[in-house]
């Protein structure tokens, strides 16, 4: 195994189950790209008439996103600290941190966001020792054509993962582990709440959707099995189940609503 660990990095601890999770409105309770949108940026109509259209399939996630970024011209320091009086953590992740830490689960955080939000608040909430045990797999962001310094007004742009309609297609990250071989795989398991997490939530043994969002809709629509979840402490519970023995994720991916 020790030769897919350099491609494959959460296999390099020989785990039973992996948790790959989205990050804005899954990890934190608010979604920071929608806070930004909606208060400094072109507004919550328009960024949900975005959303709809992605959930309807008449438009790719990667252009309502790019759009909904555009609109944000504040100087991106002004949009971390913004960000940093609003969002707010799930109240039970770092009780499922710790317990993965300690039970060699490890979680790698597939977002549509951008890397240096999520690592800056992540630092904030756990600490720099154990926000760098989490593999964080986003968008980044960059100093846009004609500026000089991300910090100047409109001075920033995102820049995608990948080239895919995603922006980040996260089922390129999942299904190299999914692809093992029977006895190499370990359990696959996904946690996510809306638009940015399409792309994965048909990829793993189990999927947790967010009770009352988007991804929800979606599932039910698109008849894809999930269980939902209010908090990280019934994700924790569950997963604690499953690597026990108590709950096969057969039994857990029933499609209960």
């Amino acid at each position: 195994m020790g030769s897919s660990t350099t491609t494959l990095p959460a296999l390099a601890t020989n785990p039973k189950i992996i948790f790959f999770t989205d990050y804005d409105g899954t990890i934190t309770q608010q979604d920071s790209n929608d806070h930004m949108t909606d208060n400094v940026g072109y507004g919550p109509e328009r960024r949900q008439a975005g959303n709809d259209a992605v959930l309807k399939g008449t438009r790719h996630f990667r252009d309502a996103f790019q759009e909904m970024m555009d609109s944000v011209t504040l100087p991106f320091s002004e949009c971390i600290s913004l960000l940093g009086k609003n969002i707010t953590l799930d109240p039970a992740f770092k009780d499922f941190f710790h317990w993965c830490k300690d039970n060699n689960v490890p979680i790698v955080i597939l977002s549509g966001g951008m890397r240096p939000i999520i690592k800056g608040m992540l630092r904030g909430w756990l600490g720099d020792e154990e926000t760098e045990t989490i593999q964080i797999v986003s968008n980044d962001v960059a100093v846009r054509e004609g500026k000089t310094s991300i910090d100047e007004e409109g001075g920033w742009r995102i820049e995608f993962h990948d080239e895919s309609v995603f922006g980040h297609d996260k089922s390129r990250e999942i299904r190299p582990y999914a692809q093992l071989p029977e006895g190499e795989r370990p359990i696959l398991l996904y946690a996510g709440d809306g638009v940015s997490d399409l792309s994965a939530a048909k990829e793993t043994d189990l999927l947790f959707a967010k009770a009352g969002r988007d991804l929800v809709t979606w599932c039910e629509r698109e008849n894809v099995k999930f269980t939902t979840f209010e908090d990280f402490s019934e994700i924790l519970a569950t997963v604690k189940d499953i690597a026990s023995g108590k709950l096969s994720v057969k039994d857990a991916a029933t499609g209960r609503k």
